[in-house]
């Protein structure tokens, strides 16, 4: 019977374990690929210290047990040792295919922008808790919104989440995050507020008295009226107004991204965010007139000229008139909204975009319709949780306002 290895203190060692002739501890195993490896530590156990001038590693044994527990749960975590967490996001952001090309961009630049610069070099297998909650406090301590802490928090937990699924790490490093900090921070999200009535109203009567700007009301009415997302409603085709059926057909979206394999940005005809935004919107009258108004003009002065994705004969077209992007349509709205705020400073309108239009039609739909499955159908929520936050917000102001008109009404003390 062979004798037991001890270490020059006389403590018996494991299989696997060794002690080299300069003194540093060493554990050979082979890892889940079958791969032949090794660690090194100057210290055994936690109560070892250090030669001196030598690094301060952690304790072999305690390495070696965390490895024994990933062998044993298949987790192959020497597979990516030195993969960082920037180079598991290329490769995990390139798989997801079904990704559409505005979703992929905003998911590359918000993990450029806020997720890359604090632990993008770290290896991914490295990556703690702490990491996570330390990278959110300081977007939140340098004035990034909850909101955009919380989007990207649901992106890169599905990144850790599909380690995890490969058995790359055991644990997700990003769970409860946000649950702790909603604890422990100063924790709002950032509400996009409708327009109230009055301010919908000053809008409307300004844009189409304007000499400047009444040339966008076409625009303006569109999305106030039908609640339409900016892509969609640009990426409407005379083809897609039914006049005879009164109903505008929502098929497309147009967006201005970088799709894969290209180097820069450009104009695209996409299909909708989700399947529910395919829709068949009924027209309101002013609706209608204006888009009937707009067909004239055109007949008149001529088509818009762009083609995108063999798509033509679009509704919304610039001075020049070519196709109106995004950014365009946003310009505008800030544009009018700052012209507005110039000559009415005792009451001016809050900063906008045509989210807020949309947000503003989808308040007033819902002051006056109790329908939620049809709220959402019209305004092409994936789920309808969204539009009942949206209901329990514009109800509360309107039954507040019916209450509070009893004020005097009946004798109550």
């Amino acid at each position: 019977m062979s004798e037991k290895r001890r270490d020059n203190r006389g403590r018996l060692l494991r299989v696997g374990e060794s002690q080299r002739a300069d003194g540093r501890y060493e554990f050979k195993f082979t890892d889940s690929g079958g791969i032949r490896r090794t660690i090194y530590s100057w210290r055994l156990v936690g109560t070892d210290k250090a030669p001196p001038n030598k690094k301060e590693t952690a304790p072999l044994r305690e390495m070696e047990d965390k490895i024994l527990r990933d062998l044993q749960d298949s987790i192959n975590s020497f597979g990516i040792a030195h993969t960082t967490v920037d180079e598991y996001w290329r490769s995990y952001i390139d798989g997801r295919f079904e990704l559409k090309a505005t979703t992929r961009n905003q998911y590359e630049y918000q993990y450029s922008k806020f997720v890359s610069p604090c632990i993008g070099n770290k290896p991914l297998v490295k990556v703690r808790y702490d990491d996570i909650r330390r990278m959110y406090v300081g977007m939140l301590e340098r004035g990034v919104k909850a909101g955009t802490v919380r989007v990207i928090q649901g992106t890169i937990h599905q990144m850790f989440d599909a380690a995890v699924k490969n058995r790359y790490i055991r644990l997700n490093p990003t769970d409860g995050v946000v649950k702790d900090l909603k604890r422990s921070c100063s924790w709002e999200y950032g509400r996009r507020s409708a327009l109230t009535v009055q301010e919908q109203s000053a809008l409307v009567d300004f844009v189409s008295s304007s000499a400047q700007f009444s040339r966008w009301s076409v625009l303006f009415t569109v999305l106030l009226g039908t609640g339409m997302r900016i892509g969609e409603c640009l990426a409407l085709r005379w083809d897609d107004i039914d006049f005879q059926k009164n109903v505008i057909n929502v098929q497309h979206t147009l967006t201005y991204c970088r799709h894969k394999g290209e180097t820069k940005r450009t104009p695209h005809i996409d299909t909708p965010k989700t399947r529910s935004s395919v829709r068949s919107i009924p027209m309101l009258a002013e609706v209608r007139l204006a888009l009937l108004r707009e067909k004239e003009y055109q007949m008149a002065h001529g088509a818009t000229m762009t083609k995108i994705d063999k798509c033509s004969n679009f509704i919304f077209q610039t001075q020049t008139r070519h196709a109106m992007l995004p950014s365009y349509a946003h310009g505008v709205i800030k544009r009018v909204v700052v012209a507005y705020n110039a000559s009415h400073k005792d009451n001016p309108l809050p900063e906008i975009s045509a989210h807020h239009l949309r947000h503003t039609f989808c308040t007033r739909f819902c002051e006056n319709e109790s329908n939620i499955k049809v709220i959402q159908e019209i305004m092409g929520h994936g789920s309808v949780k969204t539009t009942m936050d949206i209901y329990a917000e514009a109800t509360m102001e309107k039954k507040a306002e019916v209450f509070y008109n009893l004020e005097g009404k009946m004798k109550i003390g």
